[in-house]
């Protein structure tokens, strides 16, 4: 067994249990400073942390550093959501989605000593208080849970997916971080109150963050060293006074080795889940990028194998695997199920001059992610024109391993994109991919704030009945039409407008969740590691850095759901008369209980997803008329608010609001999730899907990102040799049509449905959802349920090959 599945075997299966110790020292820390700028605040509780919390050496490991006790662990961040710490550290042992559990001990711990303090102080409160009472309405109960409706994001992260410049502390160390701003201290105007109030806090936060992540890795050396003095076996004595040593040297002073690079770079990215909150965790960047040049440099010394190197990409996979994301509110879990992780490793794409960019390395982490069974990291693949034959094949190989992994990026879609929104070539050429299937280009892009997740599959109901929705009963939510519809066009119309009602909110949520952030969120360790934030001597989590491009979203969730809904409607209502648009509501009121012949009729209407010009034209509009809103208003933002289909999991809370639609859905069951088609609605095969999706696309508009789709395969159709060429193909076809992205499931339904019944016997079995995989078992029925509902396609089914 191998080195890194010997640690695995020791956490396998077990619940994920929390850490208070970064909740607790973070507390302290800012029950000590408050009145100061919250830049140096933020630098000086992460130096707290550091100065009292415990660290460990795990056993076989061949990297240092985590940021909790032994085992899979999360940790708290009190300055998100304290309001709610005290009671939902009781229930989150028995939570369905994404359970945790917690010592008695360290419950009292927080009732006592976190979660008071923060009371009345969290960023969650404030924004609430500064929402106007009708988008207040479409965002919170009284509680201040989520409706599922116009559904803020920004209360359970404290910033969206984010790439760090890893380059520079591989190259410069954070002693050259320092240095740089110990000179632009030097050089303050004293006579300055703008250098002295903004820009000094600014650089003697970054000397404490500097101070703080060095100090944490000489303490691991400590530790390593004192282990190494009591090991009994020779091996492992020697492994810990090289790794004591390597903590020595990095991150504080440049890399000089493979696997000072490594150790250097897994220090940056655990210091910065303990700094702040990421969406999706903290992204890890195009590893085969800049850890070429140490790889190539040792296996030509002939100081590291290729098997070496993947020994320690494995390690670090398995220390990835024991940091759990840690959701409290119950709207973050839910959207975010299955313990959702998005730490993305970025193969493939192009070099900033716009050559192919794939390298030994990058063959060397699809092979490890086809041998070593682990739903970590999140791997994503760059596809481009000139992509090589043998990375495709390879990548086509990986896929076919069954985990979901990678996920593919499209350049010929990201990289024009990117372009027209301002990035200059070579950034354009050299993103990272970031989160779920999102992008970043690190020091070029400066807007972290989270945006907002709108169900506009409520504003259908809301549509059909006043403002009002069958789960809310009379109370009037959105706006009431009135009177009947002459005909579609007036229906449309009058949805329309309701979806602009719900944009409307969302934006005007989006100015608030602006403001209140830059006074309740800075991230020292993320600004020091910005180029644009060094420059400026700002946080990077201020509404403007100057020179940065601000790409923020909104989310379109239920897109398909939606357009089949208004395809239904436009057929079965208004052209074939088959019904009216009252029997239509009263089935929907009814949950189709003794309307079957009317669903039927909806369910046979043309739906997104087929290559059917009918459905795909309605689809297409419902983007263009958000994008045209986005157009609009946006810019008053500071900020580009892109349309994106990416719901990760929402798709299933947000359809638990939602009653039957007139797609045939029934009541309160999952939406559609991203630019996928309706589940089980895709019928014409895959090549079909595709098509749909770049029939609905508006190519001259540019407020659009992400658009994620799902692909299940059958792995007979991808079997041997003739299968990879047939899946090769399908990805230059996606490729060719500038879709944004593609991930597959690769397995048989029967599969699933055995799983279902028989969860203790598939507790390995890796299921894609929406940008990341998990583990089936470990999935709420609900979750299960959808997946298994998706469309099985095989090659035999695509009627346009």
């Amino acid at each position: 067994m191998s080195r890194a599945n010997e640690i695995l075997q020791k956490i396998k299966g077990k619940k994920p249990a929390i850490d208070v110790e970064r909740g607790l020292f973070f507390t302290q820390s800012f029950q000590q400073t408050e009145g100061q700028p919250l830049h140096l605040r933020w630098a000086k509780a992460l130096l707290h942390y550091v100065q009292n919390a415990t660290v460990y050496v795990d056993e076989n490991q061949l990297l240092l550093g985590r940021a909790g006790k032994p085992g899979r662990y999360g940790i708290l961040y009190p300055e998100l959501d304290g309001n709610i710490l005290g009671d939902a550290v009781q229930s989150l042992p028995k939570r369905a989605f994404s359970p945790f559990d917690i010592a008695p001990e360290d419950a009292a711990l927080i009732a006592g000593e976190i979660a008071p303090y923060w009371q009345g102080k969290t960023y969650h409160e404030a924004l609430a208080k500064a929402l106007r009472p009708n988008t207040f309405r479409l965002t919170y109960n009284e509680d201040l849970s989520s409706r599922f409706i116009v559904n803020e994001t920004s209360s359970f992260r404290s910033s969206i997916q984010w790439v760090h410049d890893y380059e520079i502390v591989l190259k410069q160390g954070f002693a050259g971080i320092r240095r740089e701003a110990e000179e632009k201290l030097a050089r303050l105007d004293e006579d300055s109150p703008l250098e002295q109030a903004e820009k000094r806090p600014f650089l003697e936060a970054v000397l404490l963050t500097a101070d703080a992540i060095v100090l944490w890795a000489n303490r691991h050396a400590d530790l390593a060293e004192r282990h190494a003095e009591t090991e009994q076996d020779e091996a492992r004595r020697a492994e810990l006074q090289s790794l004591a040593a390597i903590c020595r040297r990095v991150p504080e002073h440049p890399a000089r080795t493979f696997h000072e690079a490594l150790q250097s770079q897994w220090f940056v990215q655990m210091f910065s889940r303990i700094e702040q909150k990421t969406g999706t965790i903290i992204s890890n960047g195009r590893m085969d990028q800049y850890l070429w040049p140490y790889y190539q440099q040792d296996v030509a010394a002939g100081s590291l194998t290729p098997e070496r190197a993947q020994e320690l990409f494995e390690c670090m996979w398995a220390a990835m695997a024991q940091f759990v994301d840690l959701y409290l509110s119950e709207t973050g879990g839910a959207i975010n199920e299955g313990y959702a992780h998005w730490e993305a490793v970025t193969v493939g794409g192009q070099t900033p001059d716009g050559r192919d960019a794939s390298n030994a390395l990058t063959y060397l982490l699809l092979k490890s992610k086809r041998e070593f069974p682990l739903n970590y990291p999140d791997l994503a693949a760059r596809v481009h024109t000139l992509s090589p034959r043998r990375f495709l094949f390879e990548v086509a190989e990986t896929i076919k391993a069954g985990g979901g992994f990678p996920k593919l990026i499209n350049d010929e879609e990201v990289v024009p994109l990117l372009l027209s929104k301002g990035a200059a070539v070579d950034e354009a050429y050299d993103y990272a991919v970031s989160g779920c299937s999102e992008c970043r280009m690190p020091n070029r892009e400066t807007f972290t704030s989270p945006c907002a997740y709108i169900n506009f599959a409520a504003a259908l109901e809301m549509t059909l009945f006043g403002g009002r929705m069958i789960k809310y009963g009379t109370e009037k939510i959105g706006l009431d039409p009135g009177g009947e519809f002459a005909c579609f066009a007036d229906f449309l119309q009058a949805f329309l407008r309701q979806q602009t009602y719900f944009l409307r909110h969302a934006f005007q949520q989006q100015y608030h969740i602006i403001q209140q952030r830059a006074r309740h969120f800075a991230t020292p360790l993320g600004s020091s590691l910005h180029k644009l934030c060094r420059d400026a001597c700002v946080d990077l989590h201020q509404p403007h850095i100057p020179g940065g491009i601000d790409l923020g979203y909104f989310e379109y969730i239920g897109y398909a759901t939606v357009a089949d809904s208004l395809a239904a409607i436009k057929k079965v209502v208004f052209e074939a008369k088959e019904f009216t648009l009252a029997q239509v509501k009263e089935a929907l009121r009814a949950d189709f209980e003794g309307f079957e012949p009317l669903r039927r009729a909806l369910l046979a209407a043309p739906k997104y997803g087929n290559n059917d010009p009918y459905a795909d034209e309605l689809a297409q509009l419902l983007d263009r008329h958000a994008q045209e809103f986005a157009a609009r208003y946006s810019q008053e933002l500071g900020v580009r608010l892109d349309l994106r289909l990416v719901p990760f999991t929402s798709h299933v809370p947000f359809g638990k609001v939602v009653g039957a639609s007139a797609n045939g859905r029934k009541a309160f069951t999952p939406l559609s999730d991203g630019a996928s088609a309706s589940q089980g609605a895709d019928v014409n095969g895959p090549t079909a899907v595709l098509l749909s999706n770049f029939a609905s696309k508006n190519p001259g508009h540019s407020q659009r990102a992400s658009r994620l789709l799902n692909i299940k395969l059958t792995p007979a159709c991808v079997a041997g040799e003739a299968g990879t060429e047939k899946l090769v193909q399908f990805i230059e076809g996606w490729r060719d049509l500038r879709l944004w992205h593609v991930q597959f499931n690769v397995l048989n339904q029967s599969t699933l449905l055995e799983a279902q019944k028989h969860p203790e016997e598939h507790g390995d079995l890796l299921v894609r959802i929406a940008g990341y995989s998990a583990y089936f078992t470990q999935l709420t029925r609900d979750l299960q349920d959808d997946i298994i509902a998706r469309t099985q396609h095989g090659w035999e089914a695509d009627y346009q090959i």
